[in-house]
């Protein structure tokens, strides 16, 4: 079972995590509906699921 020769410091392990951040999401705004949505998702306007900028399922409800 490997395990390290040696205690990494704080500050070693620190300096390797800096870069570990969490970006924003991406944010564009549909051609058709003219609505903001999370990219390469699905989304609901007027009760309509909409994906591509297409209708996939009218009169959607949410079941979670």
């Amino acid at each position: 079972m490997a395990h390290p020769k040696r205690k990494i410091s704080k500050t070693r392990r620190d300096k390797r995590r800096t870069h570990d951040v969490a970006t924003p999401k991406a944010i564009s705004i549909c051609q058709s509906t003219e609505t903001p949505h999370i990219r390469h998702r699905a989304y609901v306007v007027n009760g309509d699921l909409y994906y591509n900028g297409k209708v996939v399922i009218e009169n959607y409800t949410a079941i979670a």
